[in-house]
């Protein structure tokens, strides 16, 4: 699966640059030990850049073997093998090829194998530090790429369920449209007529917000207004509503979607068990910069429909409220024995 993981440009060419001037420094500390113990200039020339030379190929090569094969459990273990193999192999090349330079030198033949134990301990030190740094920072890369992974996978299993959510609230209110328009049909083809059309602008409103996250509270009005055109036909001069709102709010953001299943579950709750005249009551203000919506419907106890928890519609709310912003306390039930209020916060984060 390809990750969408940014690249710090800058961060790899400071570490081109710092290896460069790691070789350059070591290489001109070699030459000048080298003739510190007697060697003259050339010699100690080509010694200190075909040693640095092959050692920074090396180091290169364990560098590119981190990027491909990156030890588990015994990485430290690993770490030492590696160093202590290439510091040999290396000291055996450099050997190869230093003796094939002054093969009939024979004082620098016999300065190069005293040395061996020397060069073998230099090889080792650098080998193991730039091992240990490699596996520090590949560690530190795949520990990110799980990071990334992990959220990517996170996100993607919130958005489906935050579909499946908006999905879910649909079916039902669907179902009643139609045995309404059913109802209708013989009696008052023209109301059928009219639910239908509305049901189609609804259904289409739906499918286009569904690709929406995030719209603005007037658009949200528009939709709402139009489910509610929908109702009234179902429930005639029963069924009244008011709303409010103040006249910044229309241009805040929430998630698309969010306030029909409050006004269903308003109507649900408070016109199922009375065949009297029930005025829904929706507002909408700004509180400490946040946006409150409250929907508020008639409520007697004592009639009620007997329901276990707050309904679908308010559960499946409050779990898409936490889905988005990881808070419990965004949507706030208030009852008394005359009246139900839902009141949801939508923090404005932009």
């Amino acid at each position: 699966m390809a990750l969408n993981i940014p690249s710090n440009q800058k961060t790899k060419k400071a570490l081109v640059i710092a290896f460069c001037t790691w070789w350059f420094f070591w290489a001109i500390l070699q030459i000048a030990m080298l003739q510190d113990f007697g060697m003259n200039p050339m010699k100690a020339t080509v010694d200190g850049l075909t040693s640095m030379s092959l050692l920074a190929a090396f180091c290169l090569l364990i560098i590119n073997n981190m990027s491909y094969y990156l030890p588990g459990k015994e990485k430290y273990l690993y770490a030492l093998l590696i160093s202590l193999t290439l510091s040999a192999l290396w000291l055996f090349i450099v050997k190869l090829i230093l003796k094939s330079f002054y093969k009939n030198d024979a004082a620098y033949l016999l300065s190069l194998t005293q040395s061996s134990g020397i060069r073998y301990a230099f090889a080792f030190l650098m080998m193991g530090c730039i091992t240990m740094l490699s596996l520090l920072w590949y560690t530190q890369q795949e520990q990110q790429e799980n990071a990334f992974r992990k959220d990517d996978i996170e996100r993607l299993a919130k958005d489906a369920e935050l579909n499946k959510l908006r999905q879910q609230l649909q079916p039902h209110f669907l179902f009643n449209s139609l045995n309404s328009i059913s109802a209708l049909t013989g009696s008052q083809p023209e109301k059928a007529r009219h639910m239908i059309q509305q049901l189609a602008d609804f259904l289409r409103g739906t499918l286009k917000k569904e690709e929406q996250q995030w719209i603005s509270f007037d658009e949200e009005l528009q939709y709402v207004q139009l489910y509610l055109d929908i109702e009234k036909v179902r429930f005639g001069h029963r069924l009244q509503t008011e709303i409010t709102y103040d006249e910044p709010a229309l241009q805040m953001i929430l998630p698309a979607l969010i306030l029909q299943p409050l006004v269903e579950n308003a109507i649900k709750f408070g016109l199922y068990d009375t065949l009297e005249e029930v005025t829904i009551f929706i507002n909408a203000k700004i509180i400490k910069g946040n946006l409150q919506l409250s929907v508020q419907n008639p409520f007697d106890e004592t009639t009620a429909i007997p329901v276990t928890g707050t309904g679908f519609g308010l559960t499946s709310t409050k779990r898409r409220l936490f889905l988005l912003f990881g808070r419990h306390d965004l949507l706030q039930i208030k009852k008394d024995t005359t009246q139900f209020i839902t009141e949801i916060t939508i923090p404005q984060t932009a």
